[in-house]
């Protein structure tokens, strides 16, 4: 665990806002920071097989200076040239992955899936799609594009059969804390492009 707060972009969405903090009290502080692990490991083992670049995923704990555990976590990859609804699903698969294991673990309540719904994550899918004039609803699906609801049930259909491998990452990543896209690839037998040679 780290004993210092993460840097502050660490705690901000794409729009420079504070990530929402939701309490999971009946979840000790280690399966709550497996959790998260299990959500970077859906963004980063979808990037990964949808042909992104995965620099790194990580989790973040710490203690804040009232006594509190608190945990977050990042994924960073370079997207160029994916379908922008791939990149999409990728976005939705954080908290698809996050709800599965809580089920698979025996932790699962509707309070506790409630709190783990992404909305940053859909924004960010919304933002960048709408810089390259496509369009995604929230709630519905607009003229010429899909709806939110229509990517999350393709990303939940890539995380299930991608399960093994987001397994696999997300133990990995809770017990290192940081795994590097080259960590991941050698963790899944996936390929981690190089897409001419981003870093």
């Amino acid at each position: 665990m780290n004993s210092q707060t993460p840097q502050p972009e660490h705690l901000l969405d794409h729009l420079g806002e504070p990530l929402p903090v939701v309490a999971m009290p009946t979840l000790t502080h280690e399966q709550a920071r497996l959790g998260l692990a299990f959500h970077e490991a859906g963004h980063a083992v979808l990037s990964m097989a949808y042909g992104m670049r995965v620099i790194h995923s990580q989790v973040i704990a710490w203690q804040t200076a009232d006594g509190t555990m608190a945990v977050t976590g990042n994924t960073r990859h370079v997207a160029a040239g994916v379908s922008p609804w791939r990149y999409a699903a990728q976005c939705a698969a954080g908290e698809l992955a996050h709800v599965r294991y809580l089920k698979q673990d025996g932790l699962w309540t509707p309070e506790l899936e409630a709190g783990c719904v992404a909305l940053h994550d859909r924004e960010l899918a919304i933002d960048v799609l709408a810089q390259f004039g496509y369009h995604l609803g929230r709630g519905h699906t607009p003229r010429g594009g899909k709806s939110w609801p229509t990517i999350q049930a393709v990303a939940n259909r890539t995380v299930a059969l991608l399960w093994p491998h987001i397994t696999t990452v997300a133990h990995a990543m809770d017990q290192r804390t940081k795994l590097t896209g080259g960590e991941i690839a050698d963790l899944t037998g996936l390929t981690n492009p190089d897409l001419g040679g981003a870093a």
